[in-house]
């Protein structure tokens, strides 16, 4: 059907046929399996290598990266082969790329400020996790925070959203199971980190639902 489409059809519009059309075939399978991983994939993977490594250290880390990208690798397979679907369909490539650069520093900033404000009422230091992720090497570092953007924006928006809005759900209910998923998530930083992680992916789901710009989440 995808092929046939208007020449016209916005690359945000095809997306969100793409999305709706697995509702029409009834949400296979492997759809399913592609909301296990996109919802708590990483949560497992957090608490299968915390059970045989300590948190934060070294080699909880490069066990940690590398199982969550093999989590990233599987959910695109599934969108790709098992839906057979593009990418288009949780919102990568849906805008053009400085549009998306320009929304991602946008958001950037509101996360930002947000933040701040949240860690100064809060008085969140990171606690002691917080300290052992500070003496990883600053190389794994920026791949952690790099893969927190892409993957976490991957499955708790993109793939989440969509495919539960394909499902039947409202936006906002669409929006708001991925969401909790999502901050409780956070729950190793205390309550702090929650209300943080709440916040901040409270801006990223609205901006994810109005624009359907993967992108500039990810940014």
């Amino acid at each position: 059907m995808i092929k046939f489409l208007d020449v016209q059809t916005s690359p945000a519009r095809l997306g969100r046929v793409e999305a709706s059309s697995i509702s029409r075939k009834h949400l296979s399978p492997v759809t399913w399996l592609g909301l296990f991983i996109a919802l708590f994939g990483l949560v497992i993977v957090r608490a299968v290598v915390y059970e045989f490594y300590p948190p934060y250290s070294f080699p909880a880390a490069i066990w940690r990266e590398s199982l969550n990208w093999l989590c990233g690798l599987a959910l695109i397979l599934i969108i790709r082969f098992g839906e057979g679907l593009t990418l288009r369909s949780v919102g990568l490539g849906t805008r053009p790329i400085l549009k998306s650069i320009g929304w991602g520093a946008v958001i950037a900033v509101i996360c930002f400020l947000l933040g701040g404000l949240l860690i100064a009422v809060t008085h969140f230091n990171g606690g002691s996790s917080g300290a052992a992720f500070g003496k990883l090497p600053l190389w794994l570092v920026s791949l952690i925070v790099l893969r927190a953007g892409v993957l976490e924006e991957l499955f708790c928006r993109g793939y989440a959203i969509e495919r539960l809005e394909a499902l039947g759900l409202s936006r906002v209910w669409a929006g708001t199971i991925p969401l909790i998923i999502f901050a409780v998530s956070h729950w190793t930083g205390g309550w702090a980190n929650i209300l943080i992680a709440l916040v901040l992916g409270a801006v990223l789901t609205i901006f994810y639902i109005w624009r359907r710009d993967l992108v500039a989440n990810m940014i």
